[in-house]
């Protein structure tokens, strides 16, 4: 199931008369969410140290949270960091219950550079916290208010966490792609406290409040755009639940194999998302062919009823059609069935993407970018909640040891695949015909109605004289049951999207064909996981837009 990911930022050093305040503080923080949210099982993301950062740790587990702690150094470098023997003995408790991930030592740095005390060192404890920063649903900071420079502290970790500027030196230039990239779904929850060296004239109340990007002031309680991004979360968690039986039962989908190892990360989700999207999927095509089935009807019946004076009944086989699409239409839109096919789409898509890059050694944590981090980038809140899940399925490890050559074959084979064989270039290519062949049928259709429509003319102005009263209303009336089957199944083209659709296909098709030419070329691992995370790029682009255009194109009655 998704969790809902607290990511902890914390001073090392609390105050010990404010520890039982602050514990208190914690604890209400995630009974409150375990009350709202119970479909969202608890995760605590947390380093470990000492300070906060051990006490959330021991509130998550109190409350049966899943502990998971990204370590910025191998455990025996990081203990040596602990003065606080009493720290020390609770952090090597903590890692006999956590999930431990111990990060890649940062580009530039050897693991030599790191087993000093000193500026590699400090930007390993940075790393640590954009990790956590990045995985996290909300993140909590205890932590006083101030800003500092301090490399990898607090108030750098919630910076980024908040306005994307990854820590560092004042005035280091920054990356443009995180500052304008941060999401409006960061959501912070602090809790402002003393350090334990402040003046006792300085010292602070304990407070707790709510913040987040777009947000002018704090708020004190969560925000309601969050509130139902989290609500969505918990809503596909109930989906799978639901549906578990069928998804366990079913094939496993063209897309990232499944093996016991990887069973409860991206792969399991993927799996349930696909699932889903594709039941989903059937019930929206399933209400759309109804509703325009009987958008057909009726116009059928009422221009019989107009043209033929004995059928009078057919007003209200006329009603009867109307409301029968009113009632599929009200069905659909109150279980959600457009939103949820697009948006977990949407969210199989991006951990197709997230898998095949972890499987082919794309490795993004080491320059702090991420796959969620190009995906549905600066849309609205609610959408948020795709991210979120893809930055949970990550949970642990969110990297994987560099593949030799034949598995890095296989992803390849796998994934882009060969024209007309297999891979994803193979189903863009299938896609492409079928969606050609359904808008071949859209105009086929449209140009029967057309020259039928001219014909039954050409026949009533040859024959005005000689055609009786109910001859010339039957060819009238064909007439308009020509032009209102024309109109329906344009109409049902349009709602499907047909053409958009069938340039997208096009495009993939041509993207993955030329990233096939290009892998073809080189035989360079490194060069073949660069053309793969390009290609990973353009995916995740092209999927996001799909996604937000099929939004705007809902399950309606319409005019017709």
């Amino acid at each position: 199931m998704t969790p809902l990911v607290i990511g902890v930022t914390s001073h090392r050093d609390l105050p010990p008369a404010d520890t039982p305040a602050i514990r208190r503080c914690v604890r209400t923080f995630m009974e409150e969410l375990r009350e709202v949210f119970p479909s969202l099982p608890l995760v605590v993301l947390s380093a470990l140290a000492e300070g906060g950062d051990q006490l959330v740790a021991e509130e998550g587990l109190r409350l049966g949270a899943r502990l998971v702690a990204p370590l910025p150094l191998p455990t025996a470098l990081y203990v040596e960091d602990f003065a606080d023997p009493g720290a020390r003995g609770a952090f090597e408790v903590l890692c006999g219950k956590a999930d431990l991930i111990v990060l890649p030592t940062r580009q530039g740095h050897t693991p030599e550079d790191i087993s000093i005390p000193g500026y590699a060192r400090d930007h390993q404890y940075a790393q640590a916290g954009v990790y956590i920063a990045s995985h996290c649903h909300i993140l909590l900071a205890i932590w006083d208010g101030c800003a500092s420079d301090r490399l990898g502290g607090t108030a750098q970790i919630v910076r980024y966490h908040l306005a994307g500027t990854l820590p560092g030196p004042p005035g280091q230039e920054r990356d443009p792609r995180h500052i304008l990239g941060a999401g409006d779904e960061r959501l912070l929850f602090h809790i402002r406290c003393s350090r334990a060296d402040a003046p006792p004239e300085q010292r602070l109340p304990i407070t707790a409040q709510w913040c987040h990007a777009s947000a002018g002031a704090p708020e004190a309680c969560m925000p309601a755009a969050f509130r139902l991004m989290f609500e969505h979360m918990a809503e596909f968690n109930n989906d799978c639940v639901a549906h578990g039986g069928a998804i366990g039962a079913g094939p496993a989908p063209a897309g990232p194999c499944l093996d016991a190892a990887c069973s409860m990360g991206i792969e399991c989700t993927f799996r349930e998302a696909d699932w889903l999207a594709v039941h989903f999927q059937h019930r929206v095509l399933m209400a759309m062919r109804t509703i325009y089935t009987l958008a057909a009807l009726m116009g059928i019946a009422f221009t019989c009823y107009a043209h033929f004076a004995a059928q009078n009944e057919l007003i209200y086989v006329f009603l009867l059609l109307f409301a029968l699409g009113t009632a599929v239409t009200a069905i659909a839109k109150r279980r959600g069935w457009h939103r949820k096919y697009l948006d977990y789409r949407a969210l199989a898509e991006g951990l197709r993407i997230q898998s095949y890059w972890r499987r082919a050694g794309i490795s993004l944590t080491r320059d702090h970018a991420f796959a969620h981090d190009d995906f549905l980038q600066r849309q609205n809140v609610e959408l948020g909640w795709i991210r979120n899940v893809m930055r949970a399925a990550v949970l642990p490890p969110s990297h994987a040891p560099t593949p030799s050559a034949l598995a890095l074959a296989g992803v390849i084979d796998e994934w882009v695949g060969r024209p007309g064989r297999s891979g994803q270039l193979h189903y863009y290519e299938r896609k492409s015909v079928e969606c050609a062949g359904l808008h071949r049928v859209t105009e086929t259709i449209g140009a029967v109605s057309l020259w039928g429509g001219v014909s039954i003319s050409v026949l009533l102005a040859i024959f005005a004289l000689r055609l009786n009263d109910p001859a010339k209303a039957s060819l009238v009336a064909l007439m308009g049951i020509l032009s209102i089957i024309a109109a329906v199944r344009e109409a049902y083209a349009y709602r499907k999207a047909d053409k958009v659709l069938l340039k997208q296909y096009r495009f993939m098709e041509r993207i993955f064909g030329m990233a096939r030419a290009a892998l073809d070329r080189t035989g360079d691992p490194a060069e073949q996981r660069a053309i793969l995370r390009a290609l990973g790029h353009a995916a995740l682009t092209e999927h996001a837009e799909w996604t937000l255009m099929q939004r705007e194109r809902q399950v309606e009655h319409g005019p017709m």
